[in-house]
């Protein structure tokens, strides 16, 4: 069952560097993020896969130092569009006409709507939102990985804008949001992997109405 799975990953502290997810479970992982929904099907963010020890060591520098980076065979860095254009939104519309047998009357007023919305908005009004439907992504990342028994730690704990400079993100107009290492749990030196999961009470924390 998933809450199995999801009862057994946590925030991984220390990777055991000698074990590399395979290619089968990384495809998987990306697979669901793929599959993640988004605000109007937008998918307004990258995925970048990053196995390069050199590049991934230099992001260590700039988050914290944490080891999870390096140790785990990939890092995973979300990137979310730095604004809404038109040439963006257009890329999605054309795929969904497509995909799904041309064009319509009801999908193109769909997404002209939307881009008399977004784009007259501040660029920044604009990244936060697609920076949320990374965060969708991520969950489906982290379960898609607990589902496959990989491990991973999704980290906010990094300096964006050296990240973005590192992966030429500017020129991309992505910036980074998240970044989520992937491995395996070293069996000595994880202070957490042995810890009870603790969540809040189930009365303090839903409400039925």
């Amino acid at each position: 069952m998933l809450n199995d799975k999801l009862n057994w990953r946590y925030a991984t502290k220390k990777m055991d560097p000698s074990k590399a997810v395979s290619d089968e479970k990384l495809e998987a992982i990306l697979k669901a993020i793929e599959l993640a929904p988004t605000s109007s099907g937008l998918q307004p963010y990258e995925v970048l896969v990053v196995t390069n020890p050199d590049v991934r060591a230099k992001i260590k520098d700039v988050a914290w130092n944490q080891e999870q980076i390096v140790d785990g065979s990939h890092l995973l860095v979300f990137a979310a569009w730095d604004n809404y254009t038109e040439a963006r939104v257009d890329s999605v519309t054309d795929q969904m006409a497509e995909e799904r047998g041309g064009r319509s009357e009801t999908l193109d007023a769909y997404y002209t709507n939307l881009k008399n919305m977004y784009l007259p908005r501040d660029a920044d009004v604009n990244f936060e939102h697609a920076a949320r439907q990374a965060y969708i992504a991520l969950g489906f990342a982290l379960a898609a990985a607990a589902v496959e028994e990989v491990d991973s730690t999704p980290m906010e704990g990094f300096d964006p804008a050296a990240v973005d400079e590192i992966l030429g993100l500017k020129e991309r107009g992505l910036r980074s949001v998240l970044l989520l290492p992937l491995g395996y749990r070293a069996e000595e030196g994880d202070w957490l992997v042995n810890m009870k999961k603790v969540r809040r009470p189930r009365d303090k924390f839903i409400t039925t109405i």
